[in-house]
């Protein structure tokens, strides 16, 4: 099955949507936030349009896909207060597969809307917003039409599955479905080949759909050199090996699957985007987090149980995993394994280091 037919998250407003279990990733915005700022409010400088267009790759759906808008929006509308001007209009186009459920965060536009005119008054600039469905892998939009584009946790999901993976006779990562520390040297091989393919082609595409002056806001999963860091693919692995073990589920279903993602190293990212040529590096920094103690369960987490943060971080792992496991597993066995991988992230914590680095950077179209 097409990669673009079952890798979007969890849809709708319910308990296991990605709307209600977006918390780390939200929080992971907040973190950056200040890249975000610092750059548009350079662009903006440099360029003053008379309407700034902004594309969010990768927007998924619920209360996250605003937020980078509502940043945007109130940088400008502080910059242009200090320059004596009037805020220009804007336009965004938020992008995702096709799968996505563009329409939850659609029927949350009345109320940003209504937010907007209380903060900003009736003087502030049209603000208009755009779904654009589709891979970001290609292109998305017309030569030279966009200034800013801003994407969080969307470009480690590769265009496919390296293929090295899929047409081998031999399952070639056998008994795992990422990357892991016991993983034979030619599957690294194969997945760093596919990313390298992939975000050259996303740099060519952006490069030329961007306006001179241009720039770009990334944050990826990435991980450390030594690959010290255990990320949720690596842990819903181990949960499908017990249930293999235990017969729960096909051994040879979970020894040819793999997920079509790369997190790469600070290093990989540089390299790429030298050799590719179209952007200038302005900001490449590394940011660790606690992919367990980032998670939102209450407002006071210091009166949180392990157990009900494990249940939390199985809720928002599953909310974006679920989709791709499900078509590869079927949706019999998504309870077991979700029950498994709470399990395993108690038993795994305080022993291994479970954070994320997020790498964010700063780069603008070379002139």
């Amino acid at each position: 099955m097409a990669i673009e037919q079952v890798l979007h998250m969890n849809g709708g407003d319910g308990e296991a949507s990605y709307a209600n279990n977006s918390s780390f990733q939200r929080k992971v915005m907040f973190i950056t936030q200040h890249i975000l700022e610092d750059s548009i409010m350079r662009l903006y400088c440099a360029t003053l349009p008379n309407c700034l267009k902004v594309a969010d790759l990768g927007c998924s759906s619920g209360p996250n896909a605003l937020l980078v808008a509502s940043n945007i929006i109130n940088t400008v509308d502080a910059v242009s207060q200090t320059l004596n001007r009037e805020p220009p209009m804007f336009q965004f186009f938020l992008n995702d597969l096709f799968g996505n459920d563009f329409n939850t965060t659609f029927k949350s536009l009345p109320y940003f809307y209504t937010k907007l005119e209380e903060e900003k008054g009736h003087k502030f600039g049209p603000c208009f917003f755009s779904g654009t469905p589709g891979s970001f892998y290609g292109r998305l939009f017309p030569n030279d039409s966009i200034h800013f584009f801003h994407s969080s946790y969307s470009l480690h999901w590769l265009s496919k599955t390296p293929e090295e993976l899929t047409h081998a006779a031999e399952p070639l990562n056998r008994g795992a479905i990422y990357l892991t520390r016991t993983s034979p040297p030619a599957v690294h091989k194969a997945y760093f080949a596919q990313f390298q393919n992939d975000f050259k082609f996303f740099l060519r595409s952006r490069s030329s759909e961007l306006l001179p002056g241009g720039a770009m806001v990334l944050t990826f999963i990435g991980r450390d050199e030594n690959n010290e860091l255990i990320n949720a693919w690596v842990v819903i692995g181990m949960a499908l090996n017990d249930m293999a073990a235990e017969n729960l589920m096909e051994q040879t279903k979970l020894d040819s699957f793999n997920i079509p993602s790369y997190c790469p190293t600070p290093e990989e990212i540089r390299q790429i985007i030298q050799e590719e040529g179209s952007f200038d590096i302005q900001r490449l920094e590394t940011i660790r987090t606690d992919w367990i103690k980032n998670i939102n369960v209450s407002d006071d987490d210091s009166l949180i149980d392990e157990e009900t943060r494990a249940e939390a971080v199985a809720k928002y792992i599953r909310a974006v995993a679920e989709p791709i496991l499900k078509s590869e597993f079927g949706e019999a066995i998504m309870d077991e394994l979700f029950r498994r991988f709470k399990n395993k992230i108690l038993q795994l914590y305080g022993v291994e280091k479970l954070e994320l680095a997020n790498l964010v950077m700063h780069i603008t179209k070379t002139t």
